[in-house]
């Protein structure tokens, strides 16, 4: 072979590598790169007012005042916010409440309207209906027509993989695809995310469908009182269903494949460490909507929500890195900054009713009873089960006087600061 051909070939062969490896580490399509829907290059004048006036203002809300830290430099999220889970004090927010496609963020408002529907034992046979209708190149768990899955694998799916397959089955269980639209729309009029236009359950993109960085938030909160939504959010790999295969003498087997969160706060990343305390929620990115994310975490008895949506610089793992810095901002800020708004209780709770679809046990899929779902997870092999399990049970729950989220502590437990890196 002459030089320049071996040359060529050593170039095509390392192009060839390049090119995969950026597709094992680039960001998966939590809800597939799809319609294109146009998204306003500059946020409104005007926004809602949903928590204090101020979170409706264009640009940054922060109370720099002395003893405060900085924020940090180069966020170049479109809109981010950042919370105290427990108290719902907004510490600093950039256009929190400017109208965004959320990609797969979404699902926790999936999740939070539909997991306490169905006990996570529950079986459901996938019929080919189930999965009609998914957006072109959706991001899937691998969930095959005919085979039986348990609502428990199923919400594995959801969470780890952002399986569209997996929301669809679901929301086929729940009476198809426009009610579960129809349910989720008005839990969040409920939740009082009214920047919120749910069209697709699964997040992909779709006209007319927007969220915010402040109604993300509420999602991740209220879902957060449910044991079974704290479990799938912070489980970092798990064993799924595989399909079903017959051998030359006629014997059927069926065996799993192993997942792994695309949460790389939780998961990890080459170059992007684990963060410290992180204990969920939900990533998502479409072309549309770029990456967006919300996360939750503890440090020193402090536990905080960020989301970041749509970074415009285009660093890889960019809107982990950014939410990262704003969780080291909060963590520091927090008990020291005057907070510019709040996050809002759901209206039922205000009214005293309690969250709409919570299950008896405190929001619990099924009503289950406490401590049910520990056997369940170290079944399914999932590292996260500890955090899942310590974001303790009994926390985040509504009180019997109907209030919401108001002076309850909100442990993560030792087991979760000392697991290994995956």
């Amino acid at each position: 072979m002459s030089a320049p051909s071996a040359t060529v070939r050593r170039s095509v062969l390392v192009a060839s590598a390049a090119l995969l490896s950026a597709s094992l580490t680039a960001p998966a399509a939590l809800a597939a790169p799809a319609l294109k829907t146009d998204s306003p290059a500059a946020p409104p004048a005007h926004m809602s007012g949903v928590g204090g006036t101020r979170l409706g203002q264009a640009g940054t809300q922060v109370n720099l005042t002395p003893g405060v830290p900085v924020l940090p430099k180069d966020l170049s999220g479109r809109s981010w916010i950042v919370a105290d889970a427990e108290s719902g004090q907004v510490l600093a927010s950039h256009n929190a409440h400017w109208r965004l496609p959320p990609a797969s963020t979404l699902k926790m408002l999936f999740a939070d309207t539909v997991l306490p529907k169905f006990p996570k034992t529950q079986k459901h046979k996938v019929a080919p209906s189930d999965l009609a209708g998914m957006g072109e190149g959706s991001s899937l768990v691998g969930i095959k027509e005919n085979e039986t899955y348990a609502v428990h694998d199923l919400w594995l799916g959801v969470f780890l993989r952002s399986g569209n397959d997996a929301v669809h089955v679901l929301s086929a269980m729940n009476g198809g695809v426009p009610q579960t639209v129809k349910d989720m729309n008005a839990h969040a009029q409920d939740l009082q995310a009214l920047d919120t236009h749910v069209v697709s359950p699964d997040g992909y993109d779709a006209p007319g469908q927007v969220s915010s960085a402040y109604d993300l938030t509420l999602f991740a909160r209220s879902g957060l009182q449910k044991k079974d939504f704290r479990e799938y959010c912070s489980t970092v790999r798990a064993e799924f269903p595989g399909e079903t295969k017959k051998d030359k003498k006629g014997k059927t087997s069926r065996g799993s494949f192993e997942i792994q969160n695309t949460n790389r706060l939780l998961s990890g990343d080459p170059g992007l460490s684990v963060y410290p305390g992180i204990a969920g929620v939900k990533n998502g990115y479409t072309t549309n909507a770029g990456n967006t994310f919300t996360g939750v975490a503890e440090r020193n008895g402090k536990v905080l929500l960020v989301t970041v949506m749509n970074p415009q610089k285009t660093e890889h793992d960019e809107v982990y890195r950014e939410t990262g810095r704003l969780f080291d901002w909060g963590f520091k800020a927090v008990g020291k900054v005057q907070p510019v708004g709040t996050l809002v209780a759901p209206r039922s709770a205000a009214a005293g009713d309690g969250q709409p679809g919570s299950a008896p046990a405190a929001g619990q899929a099924g009503g289950r009873t406490a401590g049910s779902g520990a056997s369940a997870s170290a079944k399914s092999g999932s590292g996260g089960m500890g955090v899942a399990l310590g974001i303790a049970g009994g926390v985040l729950v509504l009180l019997a006087a109907g209030a919401f989220l108001v002076n309850r502590r909100w442990p993560l437990p030792e087991l979760m600061r000392r697991r290994s890196r995956p």
